[in-house]
């Protein structure tokens, strides 16, 4: 009996033993296995016929029983300042985007990730948020965005991607599997996977404290940022609705908790906005959380307005006063100036425009 393409499963969803024993069952032998997952994983291949130490016959055989839900290249924008924004097809229709922003001064060159096509989370001040949430992505389509722009940033730089940052659409921490696994392919060594340290991969999170404290319990070997945004509940609460079942306490003790098991670095993402969130006692407050029992840096990000919000970005002395402030308090702190916004690719307008 022939199988249809809905019954087929995906063949990057089986691990390694299950390959085997497929293989082996079809009377192959086992190392087979790790040609195709060389293939798939390390050399980020996804065209059967591409694969060309494995026979014509296998190959047929692997098409009839399975297929690929690879991503597709739909739109690709370039910035004036370098960044590169990549919207990616998915097997079904729906339509993602990733962002690849270089710092060549730096030698530093990172891929911001989507988890998910949307977010659930509806923060007031985020594009994406006003999607709602389609579905997941699968530990695949979060590699092939990692995979796909690596290409890009050889092809366009001459050299490979150094970072990898969970901030593009969706909480990674509502996917937490497919997260995880996602992390895994691309920091398993070839052939296996792209062999990418964990110390360059940083999973961002509007902060769901039970999920924070599931890393640490799990063995998360990679960065935490949190996305703070503002310093009390009151404030967090009106901008951030995920605040009023994961207030500051209980993301403060579930991060002291995280960096006392895993000692990985945790930072706050800080947006900037204009006479919300950008004066000094707002700075007090910010380093009061930081002078917790763990380190912590903070980036504070430029605004990046979208339609339909009254926020507006922080003005520039105000920003630079509230930055000067943290420092002087002995935080470390950065001011990251946005990045891609004639392409709409900058923090929170991720959103399918265009």
């Amino acid at each position: 009996m022939s199988i249809t393409t809905a019954e087929k499963r995906d063949l990057r969803s089986l691990s390694i033993l299950e390959l085997e024993t497929t293989l082996a069952e079809w009377g192959e032998p086992r190392f087979r296995a790790r040609q195709l997952y060389e293939w798939l994983w390390s050399k980020a291949v996804t065209d059967l016929g591409a694969m060309s130490n494995l026979s014509k016959v296998l190959r047929d055989k692997i098409r009839d029983h399975f297929t690929v839900h690879a991503l597709f290249e739909d739109k690709v924008q370039h910035s004036a300042d370098g960044t590169v924004k990549t919207r990616w097809l998915t097997h079904d229709g729906h339509r993602i985007e990733s962002v690849l922003i270089p710092v060549q001064d730096d030698d530093r060159y990172t891929v911001c990730v989507s988890t998910q096509v949307g977010c659930s989370l509806t923060c007031t001040f985020c594009a994406t948020g006003r999607m709602g949430r389609k579905r997941n992505l699968e530990p695949a389509e979060i590699f092939d965005q990692v995979a796909g722009v690596n290409r890009q940033c050889v092809e366009a730089f001459g050299r490979p991607l150094t970072n990898v940052v969970y901030m593009g659409m969706g909480e990674p921490l509502l996917t937490y599997a497919n997260t995880m696994e996602s992390i895994a392919r691309i920091t398993a060594p070839p052939p296996l996977g792209l062999g990418m340290a964990a110390r360059r991969i940083t999973v961002s999170t509007a902060g769901i404290a039970k999920m924070i404290r599931k890393l640490a319990d799990d063995g998360y070997r990679s960065n935490l940022a949190l996305s703070l945004h503002a310093a009390d509940d009151t404030k967090r609460n009106q901008i951030m609705p995920i605040n009023e079942s994961n207030n500051l306490a209980a993301l403060m003790e579930a991060l002291e908790y995280f960096y006392l098991k895993t000692k990985n670095r945790i930072s706050y993402e800080y947006i900037a906005f204009e006479r919300f969130n950008d004066g000094l006692d707002d700075a007090a407050k910010l380093v009061r959380l930081c002078r917790r029992r763990f380190p912590v840096r903070v980036n504070i990000i430029e605004y990046n307005p979208i339609e339909g919000t009254s926020f507006e970005k922080s003005d520039e002395n105000r920003l630079n006063t509230f930055a000067a402030f943290l420092a002087k308090e002995g935080v470390t702190v950065t001011v990251r100036r946005s990045r891609g916004k004639d392409i709409d690719a900058a923090c929170g307008q991720l959103a399918n425009k265009g």
